[in-house]
């Protein structure tokens, strides 16, 4: 195990953290929040001392990288952020447990949107705007976003690959181009425009323009942190719209926008993926609206707030237009299996994954299959692609590790002694990277009715979701580290 190399990557993030903690800094000095500045100063002193002390142990560090190292790598990294990107909460005293701050930053970075805050309008802009930026970073990938800017030429053992696999969604990450540098580079070129495009049509419609900002950061990262205690509730049906269109686009795997720039538009059309994720969208917003067809005075009403929903879950999001937890049972229970399916593979939506979906129905096929006839020889193709046993078997090891984690998970918040759907919800909505759930933990609640012991629970999942559980469990295995 390489700890120098893990050791430096480490101080790049952490110098990285403080550095996008400046303009929060400069927000409470612009709005005169003596405090929140204060706390904003302290916290990126003390994250540059961290990261000038790994630096200085690390610099002579060999350049040899390997899987192994960066799964782990990246698990300690979005660990070591979270510890000092809640700083700023807790040092201010707006979040006054060290705990609370560290569920509110984690589900910040991990895109959860889940909080454990009862008045969100009572913080000041720039606590706000850290919560929803952490959205933004961590939806694209804080480590895609250093390679991204990095323009050193690392060597030894795929380096930069090694570390894109650890973090990003989906069961397989490609290049779009040959090197993985510039591959990051254009995901985040994309990343950067389509957040851009949505902060332009939230100010067409009159959304102020700080709400607009943090509107078009969570919507981006497909977080939910929200500005205004209703989420969107309160704004104008135009807006509604326009953050339903953006959550959409941003569930939408990003290589395949890069496919429609060198104008492959044929190849984005056959994407079995692609149409899978519109095909469940539309069949679930048409049968919702059949169901809450009661609930609402028109029918134009009643087919906005079910496409809002329905974009908001299966894309992990987590904004609310109206409280679907008083939707009918049916409703609900399609809103609940869009919590487990999720977006597509390469966006920044978290969930089991379409593509992920696809490839277990198609392996389950193609065994029942082998079970009819021994002797068929028959693979899986993805888009034509012939998918390798390789991903299959890490396809279906994923499946086995999330069913396990989520009814350890699930038996260990119970201790709290909310009702089965609460639990399940929360354990649900963490580990899928959603935010709200239902009953309790619905959306016009929160998770502060939770035990600092189910809160480390529920920041454990929200981590292994958003980095599809294998740099988590690799952690905790003592064969990690084993010298070899």
């Amino acid at each position: 195990m390489n700890y120098k190399m893990m050791g430096k990557f480490l101080s790049q993030i952490l110098f990285l953290e403080a550095g996008l903690m400046l303009p929060a800094l400069f927000i409470c000095i612009a709005e005169q929040t003596k405090k929140a500045g204060a706390a904003f100063a302290a916290s990126i002193g003390i994250t540059v001392a961290v990261a000038l002390a790994l630096y200085i142990i690390c610099r002579k560090a060999e350049k040899r990288f390997y899987a192994r190292e960066g799964m782990v790598c990246v698990g300690i990294c979005w660990m070591a952020m979270s510890i000092l990107g809640c700083l700023p909460f807790f040092l201010s005293g707006e979040i006054p447990n060290y705990l609370d701050a560290l569920f509110e930053i984690v589900s910040g970075f991990t895109t959860t949107g889940a909080t454990i805050l009862k008045d969100v309008e009572a913080m000041s802009d720039g606590m706000l705007y850290w919560r929803s930026f952490s959205h933004w970073l961590g939806g694209m990938g804080v480590l895609v976003f250093v390679l991204a800017l990095s323009s050193s030429k690392e060597q030894g053992g795929g380096f930069t690959m090694h570390l894109l696999r650890a973090e990003s969604p989906g069961p397989d990450v490609g290049k779009l181009v040959p090197k993985m540098r510039t591959t990051a580079r254009i995901l985040y070129m994309i990343y950067i425009l389509l957040t851009v495009l949505n902060f332009m049509f939230l100010m067409l419609g009159d959304m102020p323009f700080f709400e607009s900002v943090c509107t078009a950061l969570g919507t981006a990262g497909t977080g939910g942190f929200g500005v205004k205690n209703d989420s969107i509730a309160g704004y104008s049906p135009y807006l509604q719209n326009v953050c339903t269109v953006f959550m959409l686009l941003f569930g939408i795997n990003f290589s395949c926008y890069y496919m429609l720039l060198i104008r492959q538009v044929a190849a984005v059309l056959k994407d079995e993926e692609i149409r899978l994720y519109i095909g469940v969208v539309l069949a679930s917003v048409t049968l919702i609206v059949l169901n809450i067809r009661g609930c609402y005075d028109t029918l134009s009403e009643t087919i906005r707030h079910a496409f809002f929903q329905v974009a908001s879950i299966i894309t992990t999001t987590g904004f609310a237009t109206t409280d679907f937890d008083l939707w009918p049972s049916f409703s609900k229970g399609i809103l609940f299996v869009l919590m487990i399916l999720g977006a597509c593979a390469g966006s920044t939506g978290g969930g089991l994954k379409c593509g992920r979906a696809l490839l277990l129905f198609k392996s389950m096929k193609r065994n029942t299959r082998r079970v009819l006839n021994p002797k068929r020889v028959e693979v899986v193709r993805l888009n034509g692609r012939m998918i390798s046993e390789k991903v299959l078997e890490t396809t279906n090891t994923y499946l086995v590790a999330y069913g396990v984690i989520v009814i350890l998970s699930f038996l260990l918040v119970s201790v709290d002694g909310f009702s089965l759907t609460t639990n399940l919800s929360a354990v649900l909505a963490c580990f899928n990277n959603i935010g709200p759930g239902f009953e309790s933990v619905g959306p016009t609640c929160n998770f502060s009715i939770f035990s600092g012991f189910s809160k480390v629970v529920l920041i454990i999942d929200m981590l292994a979701g958003r980095l599809e559980i294998f740099p988590m469990l690799l952690l905790v295995s003592r064969s990690t580290w084993r010298h070899r």
